[in-house]
């Protein structure tokens, strides 16, 4: 198995958090660009579910979290309380549309 990497600028690196489905940076860019639907939800599930929190925006914007909330938030599991915490005061703060 290639080694994981958390240098998520270089397009070669494998990302840490892609531990069960290893593709390099430039792969997961291009496969969250042009994969259908239900793939690109998979994606942005295991992104979110797995990635530290600073490193989710490097491959997906808050809005596109929110836009996309009902569609993903079933995926999380136990990282979902985290991300509707952060979205929810977001949202108060004005940071995020609701």
């Amino acid at each position: 198995m290639p080694a994981l990497s958390t240098r998520l600028t270089d397009p070669d690196a494998i990302p840490y958090f892609l531990w069960d489905d290893p593709m390099t940076v430039s792969e997961l860019e291009e496969r969250l660009r042009t994969a259908s639907e239900p793939e690109r939800l998979r994606l942005l599930a295991l992104v979110l579910r797995e990635a530290r929190d600073p490193d989710v925006w490097r491959f997906v914007t808050p809005e596109e979290v929110v836009r996309l909330w009902p569609r993903l938030a079933g995926r999380l599991g136990l990282r979902r309380a985290f991300w509707e915490f952060l979205l929810d005061r977001w949202k108060r703060l004005g940071l995020v549309e609701a």
